[in-house]
């Protein structure tokens, strides 16, 4: 049975995902504006089913992979680059991959084999539905959001490569002017290859921190979350006790949110006290929806084995008394952490206290020339799936024109 069909206007592709084990992509091509192939397409329940299609040429993602990957005119050095790598796997290097590929840069990507502890794709890997992305009426689940990012990425003509980028240099020499040099780790072998390029998108992400409570893996996606704005408005949370781990500007925030679909909040606070500004505490505390839990620490994550039921939590000020609360959502509001690691300390990006890359203001040209940054590794603020794809938008059209302007 079908899951999905996207159809691209500007090639006449039609891309099929069917659910088998794993994922199965398959193109149907060579179809032309003057005689359209015959089908029905029609959205019912979320899905869009294509019915009397009449496949030209049929061919696999990694057939593409391959094809680019052998059709490049000679082996990458320092005096033949590519003219522009991206790093990152999520909406930002997406959207940035599509663009560059229709400027005819040839981007490649590095998606990364488990950069920053996710799968490629990123943090919306982790997330089961998605409802505030545009174009999905009905909703869409964070792993098939990835997979057709990726798809419209390949489509466009991006080579991607599933190894992961854990350094970068600069070269500078009269005969070929300045190049990067990445360090790319071979996904099977463990080896360490050099890649050059004239240019660099970094769309990196940020992962939320966790807490590792007992029982968090279990119930991770099915009540635990790091993100309310993301999740909060399921249909699992609607109406139902939730609660939100954290005291600063952000769980204040998220508990607020929360209140539009929670039939009560509860924020967990460890100190007698909230780090938030005055203005987000007396919002929090003025709101007859939020219970503030002070001198509270959460101990254990528990529920039916299918979705979260209750939190146990512990109190900090007067001894180890354990108690639980009835709550079929919790949400972390612990922070994030940008996934700039990798990143050597001399090589010359500004990064803030948290380690976000810090990009000149309404661009995404950071402090070193040729180095773009897109997507959560430089945004601390909004986090959104359709924020990075913009940011995303905004790299791919610097590094072109920057590009252009150096005469690369």
């Amino acid at each position: 049975m079908l899951t999905s069909a996207i159809r691209n206007r500007s090639t006449r592709r039609l891309s099929l995902l069917f659910p088998t084990q794993g994922t199965c992509r398959i193109s149907f091509k060579a179809f032309t504006p003057s005689s359209p192939p015959p089908f029905n397409a029609y959205v019912a329940s979320g899905l869009l089913a294509v019915s009397a299609i009449t496949p030209v040429h049929l061919y696999s993602t990694s057939a593409i992979e391959s094809n680019q990957k052998s059709s490049l005119a000679s082996p990458n050095s320092a005096s033949n680059p590519h003219k522009v790598v991206i790093v990152g796997s999520g909406p930002a290097a997406h959207t940035a991959a599509i663009y560059c590929a229709r400027a005819s840069l040839n981007p490649v990507l590095y998606e990364g084999f488990m950069a920053g502890g996710v799968a490629p794709g990123g943090q919306l890997t982790t997330t089961t539905e998605v409802e505030n992305f545009p174009g999905f009426p009905n909703g869409v689940s964070g792993h098939e959001l990835t997979e057709l990012f990726r798809a419209q990425s390949l489509n466009c003509g991006t080579t991607i490569y599933t190894e992961t980028v854990t350094g970068m240099m600069v070269l500078k020499s009269e005969e070929n002017g300045t190049v990067f040099k990445l360090h790319v780790q071979d996904s099977e072998t463990g080896n360490i290859k050099e890649v050059y390029s004239r240019s660099v998108i970094i769309a990196t992400g940020a992962t939320a921190k966790r807490l590792n409570l007992p029982g968090e893996e279990t119930y991770w996606q099915r009540g635990i979350s790091a993100c309310a704005i993301c999740d909060g408005a399921v249909p699992i949370f609607r109406k139902k006790p939730l609660a939100v781990i954290g005291g600063g500007d952000s769980a204040a925030e998220e508990a607020t949110f929360l209140t539009k679909y929670a039939s009560v909040v509860y924020l967990i606070v460890r100190r007698d006290k909230m780090r938030a500004s005055k203005a987000m505490q007396d919002r929090v505390l003025q709101n007859p929806k939020i219970k503030v839990c002070w001198n509270t620490e959460p101990v254990e994550a528990k529920g039916d084995g299918n979705l979260l039921q209750e939190l146990v939590v512990r109190d900090t000020k007067y001894g180890q008394s354990e108690r639980s609360i009835q709550v079929n959502g919790l949400f972390y509001a612990v922070g994030h952490k940008p996934n700039t690691d990798w990143i050597s300390k001399d090589f010359g990006l500004t990064l803030d206290e948290s380690g976000y890359i810090k990009v000149e203001p309404g661009s995404s040209a950071t402090g070193v020339e040729g180095i773009f940054a897109a997507g959560d590794v430089q945004d601390k603020k909004y986090r959104q799936a359709i924020t990075a794809a913009g940011s995303g938008c905004m790299a791919a059209l610097d590094c072109e024109r920057w590009l252009e302007s150096n005469g690369f």
